[in-house]
């Protein structure tokens, strides 16, 4: 059952993206092409799939809100600890910033609600779409904070800030949160609009990665994807699930922190590198090898919680 449900979940993201390296391969995606498409991903369907979710959010339903702040303090930590560690093992700004993006961005929007669905039906919606409400919107802020400060030579914090405050993905979060503690709701028509566009643009941003990912500079970043795939897979899911069982969760909680901790790197962090001068061909290949590996690595994720759960 636990193979069967982490392929499930994989399976779909395999295939979007192998469909969009065959399209590259036979020439319907070109290299300008791929450019535009992957501008558009990053300026308008990311920032409208943002402000959905964000939108959609019911923060007047939170019974309690330990799992939001702990899921906060993880982040926070994580992606500190990273922006002192990476620069020590890797001497390229434009993969110190890619890897600490990599490592603490989880897909987990992909995974936590298909896993908690699977394992705890439909009830568990509620509860994760919250915590996507509370991570999503920081694991794009703490991004955005890496790509920007490791942009160049030296760090400049004016234009760092200037960064985050302009960056598309960051004003969409902005502006679904300001909707949902305001209540302000959209034309229907407009709303449907929103909706419609969101579901597009995961599944969109997936073909783009398929069709612009290389694998001739593999060679050239074997260390820093072994360090990448290892941290992101291994490393910091052991950590924050020891810290996690020991602070008290568990079942559907403890599986919402599973599964966004041990997910592979965000989809949408090619889009960003690429964007933001990030090394784009990492970016890509992390997500690709992490996103391959965790076939493996979730599946013995997964059975040592069901084991500790006594699912």
């Amino acid at each position: 059952m636990v193979f069967i449900t982490s392929f499930s979940v994989l399976f779909p993201l395999f295939a979007k993206i192998g469909i969009g390296f065959a399209l590259r391969q036979i020439g319907i995606l070109t290299e300008r092409s791929l450019r535009e498409l992957n501008n558009m991903v990053f300026r308008v369907l990311l920032p409208v799939l943002l402000f959905s979710n964000l939108y959609k959010t019911d923060f007047s339903t939170i019974e309690s809100f330990k799992l939001l702040w702990f899921s906060v303090i993880l982040i926070v930590t994580s992606f500190s600890s990273y922006m002192i560690v990476i620069p020590k093992l890797i001497s390229d700004n434009a993969k110190r910033g890619v890897l600490v993006q990599g490592i603490t961005r989880s897909n987990f929007i992909f995974f936590g609600m298909p896993l908690a669905t699977t394992l705890y039906g439909g009830t568990s919606v509620g509860i994760a779409s919250l915590m996507v409400g509370v991570v999503v919107p920081l694991l794009n802020m703490t991004s955005v904070v890496a790509l920007e400060y490791f942009r160049g030579n030296r760090p400049d914090y004016g234009k760092i800030l200037r960064g985050i405050l302009k960056n598309p993905i960051i004003i969409g979060g902005a502006l679904g949160l300001v909707c949902t503690i305001t209540g302000l709701r959209l034309p229907q028509a407009l709303e449907n609009l929103v909706f419609e566009i969101a579901g597009i643009s995961t599944p969109v941003a997936l073909i783009v990665l398929g069709g612009s990912v290389t694998f001739s500079s593999v060679h050239l970043n074997r260390k820093p994807l072994i360090i990448g795939v290892i941290n992101r897979l291994i490393i910091l899911p052991a950590i924050g699930i020891t810290i996690s069982v020991l602070a008290g969760f568990r079942d559907l909680e403890l599986m919402l922190l599973l599964s966004f901790l041990a997910a592979p790197s965000a989809v949408s962090s090619f889009a960003m590198a690429q964007q933001m001068d990030g090394d784009a061909d990492l970016a890509g290949q992390m997500v690709v090898f992490t996103t391959v590996f965790s076939l493996i690595t979730l599946f013995f994720w997964l059975s040592g919680f069901m084991a500790f759960t006594n699912f």
